[in-house]
């Protein structure tokens, strides 16, 4: 049987992002808060913000499962196929 990929992210990388997410959110949070407009407004920005960010993570989640799903397909096909090949004989006469 194949042996699971090894994932290619780094540690660093993975702290990048999440470094990189932490300061555009709490950035853009900021420029919402002190926005020269009234607070009705405000808080529609807030809730637009918000909204994007919580989308972002479910795509995301929705993109990864998929990969994963793809991945056992193919993981338990290729079972199988070995299982086949791994059960037949040539030399049998039937």
């Amino acid at each position: 049987m194949s042996r699971p990929v090894p994932s290619k992210t780094t540690t660093a990388f993975y702290m990048q992002s999440v470094i990189s997410f932490g300061l555009s959110l709490s950035a853009l949070t900021i420029g919402v808060a002190y926005l020269p407009v009234d607070a009705w407004i405000r808080a529609f920005f807030a809730v637009g913000v918000f909204y994007v960010v919580t989308s972002c993570f479910t795509l995301a989640k929705c993109v990864r499962d998929r990969q994963e799903e793809a991945a056992v397909v193919t993981r338990v096909d290729q079972a199988r196929l070995d299982k086949l090949l791994a059960e037949h004989d040539p030399f049998r006469s039937d």
